[in-house]
């Protein structure tokens, strides 16, 4: 059975979801967190920092990404149409 296609909305929410999780997380952990491949989770995180939802912060062991506070407002948000959708039996 085929699955159906994530939105941007949803593959967006699920990168923020993973940075939340591991309180600031990796390229790796992103990866497979968010069930992405490279090409488009590189694509996602540029346009996430460029509008000011993610920082990359770059140390010895390469990069990792935290929520900025407009990424925590974003997912706030986000969780909320989800509720408010799903009491309306509606799949985001």
């Amino acid at each position: 059975m085929r699955r159906a296609r994530r939105s941007k909305i949803r593959i967006i929410a699920d990168i923020l979801r993973v940075i939340e999780r591991e309180n600031g997380a990796k390229l790796t952990q992103i990866l497979y967190g968010a069930n992405l491949s490279y090409e488009r989770l590189t694509g996602y995180l540029n346009e996430l920092k460029a509008k000011g939802l993610i920082k990359e912060k770059r140390g010895d062991e390469g990069s990792r990404y935290y929520l900025t506070e407009r990424g925590f407002r974003f997912l706030r948000e986000f969780k909320k149409v989800e509720e408010f959708a799903k009491s309306f039996g509606i799949k985001l």
